[in-house]
């Protein structure tokens, strides 16, 4: 049986390498991604200032030394979806990739220890929230998900009495990617972190309003 911070746990050793300090964890590291399902690669190449004629193949393991050193994305393509990292997925970034009857989630996580989850279509934020925080949610729809949820804990609840309620900070996060696997129906760790895609080199400066390039 899996743990509770499978995927967490799975995204971290994915990511991390020897020569980081022992320390650092995915909240010093930072995260950031996007996918999007019903806009081609080219699309989300113009958008997002990605040069395809550099695509080489590439695991996730391998685009931190990639990114530090020309700013190159992971970008991975299952299910109709199309997965970057890194990429800044917030409000403005999702309202424009969706415009046109897309769809997008973006996912992130910084120093600050802030997180955020995002699902947007046809140019409309659905439900955006907090995974530690998840009643703190807005969106035009902020209960569209929750019939994805079934299993999954994301509040961190500090004072619960039976250490079975405890919910800990690494299992929100990943209970945020597993909901991220249902929406896009594919197995995040077969199809995307463990998988073998692309990495792209970057163009010029992107044209989505609000992305930067940011480490995964």
């Amino acid at each position: 049986m899996r743990s509770r911070t499978y995927l967490h746990d799975l995204l971290a050793s994915t990511l991390f390498t020897e020569d980081l300090d022992s320390d650092t964890d995915l909240w010093a590291l930072g995260f950031t991604a996007i996918w999007v399902k019903g806009a081609g690669l080219d699309t989300l190449a113009r958008a997002f200032s990605l040069d395809l004629t550099t695509r080489a193949p590439c695991h996730l393991s391998e685009i931190l030394d990639h990114a530090i050193a020309d700013g190159s994305c992971w970008v991975a393509e299952v299910n109709d979806w199309i997965g970057i990292v890194p990429a800044v997925a917030d409000d403005e970034v999702l309202r424009s990739v969706t415009e046109g009857g897309h769809q997008a989630i973006g996912f992130s996580m910084d120093i600050n220890h802030n997180a955020c989850f995002g699902y947007a279509r046809d140019g409309r934020i659905i439900v955006s929230f907090d995974p530690t925080s998840p009643e703190d949610r807005y969106g035009e729809n902020p209960y569209a998900l929750d019939r994805l949820t079934d299993g999954l804990r994301f509040q961190i609840d500090t004072e619960a009495e039976n250490p079975d309620d405890l919910v800990e900070v690494e299992e929100s996060i990943s209970s945020a990617l597993a909901l991220i696997g249902r929406v896009t129906e594919t197995d995040m760790a077969a199809d995307w972190f463990q998988a073998w895609h692309s990495r792209i080199g970057r163009s010029q400066e992107p044209r989505v309003p609000g992305n930067r390039a940011e480490i995964p």
